[in-house]
């Protein structure tokens, strides 16, 4: 274990400006507004992270009005140590604050050995939350999803599921990821015949990575349901720090598992600097168009950032400054994504 926390940080006070500058919208057609930003910790928030360092993350997404932290049960590592580590922090720090927060986790991907530790099924929905709660030393979450379709579960059972950690007030709200239009309505259907809403949609959408507009988005839009896009930057793709190789301290160098070498061709990199050309004429970096351009549909919520370090958040947050983009700058983006 390398959490660095033997120096301790100041007492934590929440900065009273933290609401002035983020912007928030409405998730669906709930009640809830969502800051357009929220920070996810996939990663730098397992047992092989700093601990300081995690804690400043949190700390200063605070102070920039993100209200919004997402997990998941095997977000490490190893498994269950990001929740872990956020439930250190919360008790440290944010436990004066959690009726401003919004706390998610999700469960459906592998967690624990023998065939009741993966997948959708009651079973493995309702043990996993219990111990995700015990983790971070929550009574509930905000909003616990389903985190990937299983076709080997009846939908019925998993939205089930959902329902009844709804019920049991576990958490508040019931969420999706990764679903395909056809059984996203699906599931919102078997929600509202239950009587609980389907709330929001997590999918994977970047300028490099469209599925969503397939179909899903449209579905989103009708239904009212919220919608949380996660990898806005294509693992660092969508940056500049690869316009000149591959740094040391990159996601490539350091790791590998989510991002390798062989996906940043000679090809990726012309269009990420043709992209990076267009950012900088609109008074941009490269990461703030990206999440911009996923927030000019007002059917994406919010955009979910990861970050090893407390100025790659201060760069995300200014891109709700500028949503807006001309027709023009529009038709050159479509031109070099399809070339």
């Amino acid at each position: 274990m390398n959490i660095n926390d033997h120096q301790p940080l100041p007492m934590y006070r929440a900065d009273e400006s933290r609401y002035d500058s983020m912007e928030y919208r409405r998730c669906g057609k709930s009640g809830v507004m969502l800051p357009m930003i929220s920070l996810g910790l996939w990663h730098n928030f397992g047992h092989n992270a700093d601990f300081k360092n995690a804690r400043n993350i949190l700390r200063q997404a605070f102070d920039f009005g993100i209200t919004h932290f997402d997990l998941a049960n095997n977000y490490g590592p190893p498994y269950g140590s990001a929740e872990e580590t956020f439930g250190r922090i919360m008790e440290k720090d944010f436990r004066p604050y959690r009726d401003e927060l919004i706390i998610s986790t999700k469960a459906g991907w592998d967690m624990w050995p023998g065939p009741y530790g993966n997948h959708g099924s009651r079973k493995y929905l309702i043990a996993s939350l219990d111990q995700s709660l015990k983790r971070m030393g929550l009574d509930y979450v905000d909003v616990f999803y389903h985190h990937r379709p299983d076709p080997g579960t009846p939908l019925e059972e998993t939205m089930g599921a959902l329902d009844q950690i709804v019920r049991q007030g576990k958490a508040l709200y019931a969420g999706i990821s990764q679903y395909n239009a056809e059984d996203t309505a699906k599931a919102y259907k078997i929600l509202k015949e239950m009587g609980t809403p389907l709330f929001i949609h997590q999918p994977r959408y970047s300028m490099f990575d469209r599925w969503v507009e397939g179909g899903l988005l449209d579905v989103l839009g009708e239904k009212g349901i919220g919608s949380i896009a996660f990898s806005p930057l294509e693992q660092g793709i969508l940056t500049d720090k690869y316009l000149k190789g591959i740094p040391e301290d990159s996601r490539i160098a350091k790791d590998g598992r989510y991002l390798k070498k062989d996906q940043v061709t000679d090809d990726v990199i012309n269009k990420v600097r043709g992209l990076n050309d267009i950012a900088l004429n609109r008074g941009q970096s490269l990461a703030q168009m990206a999440i911009a351009w996923l927030l000019k549909d007002p059917r994406i919520t919010t955009v979910l950032v990861g970050v090893s370090k407390p100025e790659q958040l201060a760069e995300n947050v200014e891109a709700v400054k500028n949503l807006h983009f001309s027709s023009e700058e529009l038709e050159k983006i479509e031109l070099i994504l399809k070339n």
